[in-house]
């Protein structure tokens, strides 16, 4: 059982050393992460010289390696499956694009309506739908894999169509209507378009190509029982290793400022909890089975936060409030999801069992 996938509760006894303390390594990367930006001087300026899409070089070569093994596992002939089944992507398509966005608004100003720059950096945030950590919380919590490959697709999708017009709504028309302050947005609908592309594009070309050369050459039999087993483990590498860069870039801006994070993080805590746990008891009310229905319920909470945070640098700058509420947004995500892919796996008793564990949550 690889570290890129927990496997169902009943062989929880079989989980490996890695896996058994899954939590313990990321809270370790964490707090790695924040001495090393603290402690080691001119790290997080030499990480963040770098870039790809506004994002510094290492966490998106990071990102990358988390995301390959586990896009690698999906089995893309299953995909048509997923498609024709409204009862999952009607419900994402609203939570993500309606409430989603909403529910952030509503959180931002209410929460913080004395400061205008971090209340704004979180409404893009919310605006930035999840199309790469996702994937791996939801292998972990042992969601539906062709699922949440189909639904980062159509996330991708609707990001780059209409990222740029709901940030004018929720930036400048709805606060006027309100009237609220307003803010605006400069962001290209080819800078959202070059993000998909690298942090979903990249990673989903080379798993399908991976599964396509390695069957045909070997059958799957041999692809599934001694390749995935090999390559699964570097998708918890390239999530520590992304979680130890991210936090070393801005490890003195969140030490520095403590009472502005928890500002911060206030609401982001309220949104994730919402989120998540309406989309799954959503799920859990149309009817769809664990598997789907965890996969409903962390692409509808995650977010997007390589865009949320190049958008902020570009509009205004590195330095501001803007961007340091992007920042914060992955740091209080990251032990926040994974705290509920425990909670995922211990609510599974209460939804239907699938026909067969062969389905769409059998773990390679």
């Amino acid at each position: 059982m690889s570290a890129a996938g927990l496997p169902p509760a009943p062989a929880a006894r079989r989980l490996s050393f890695t896996d058994r303390y899954l939590a313990l390594w990321i809270l370790a990367a964490m707090a790695l992460g924040i001495g090393l930006g603290r402690l080691v001087p001119g790290l997080g300026d030499a990480l963040a010289k770098v870039t790809v899409t506004g994002v510094s070089l290492p966490i998106a070569l990071g990102l990358l390696v988390m995301m390959y093994p586990v896009l690698a596992k999906v089995r893309y002939d299953r995909l048509d499956t997923v498609t024709r089944d409204r009862r999952l992507l009607i419900p994402s398509l609203v939570l993500n694009w309606l409430v989603g966005p909403a529910v952030m608004f509503a959180l931002a100003w209410l929460l913080l309506p004395d400061l205008p720059e971090y209340r704004t950096g979180l409404i893009i945030v919310g605006l930035a739908r999840c199309i790469a950590m996702v994937i791996i919380w939801n292998d972990l919590a042992c969601g539906d894999r062709e699922a949440a490959a189909v639904l980062v697709a159509l996330n991708s999708v609707f990001q780059v169509v209409a990222f740029g017009a709901l940030g004018w709504f929720y930036l400048s028309v709805l606060p006027g209507w309100l009237g609220l302050e307003q803010a605006a947005l400069d962001v290209s609908v080819w800078e959202i378009a070059r993000s998909v592309l690298i942090f979903l594009g990249i990673p989903l070309a080379a798993g399908f190509l991976t599964r396509r050369l390695g069957e045909k050459a070997r059958g799957r039999t041999w692809y599934e029982t001694a390749l995935l087993p090999r390559i699964g483990p570097f998708a918890l590498y390239g999530l520590l290793f992304t979680i130890v860069v991210l936090f070393a870039l801005q490890g003195r801006a969140i030490t520095a400022r403590p009472l502005d994070v928890a500002r911060i993080a206030l609401p982001l805590l309220v949104y994730f909890a919402v989120m998540w746990a309406g989309s799954l008891a959503l799920g859990r009310a149309v009817g769809l089975e664990y598997p789907r229905a965890t996969t409903l319920a962390f692409t509808a909470a995650g977010n997007n936060f390589e865009l949320a945070i190049a958008v902020a640098v570009a509009t205004f700058g590195a330095t501001s409030g803007q961007a340091l509420a992007g920042v914060v947004g992955p740091l209080i995500e990251v032990p926040v999801l994974i705290g509920l892919v425990h909670v995922a796996l211990a609510a599974r008793r209460y939804f239907p069992q699938p026909a067969s564990e062969a389905g769409g949550s059998a773990r390679a």
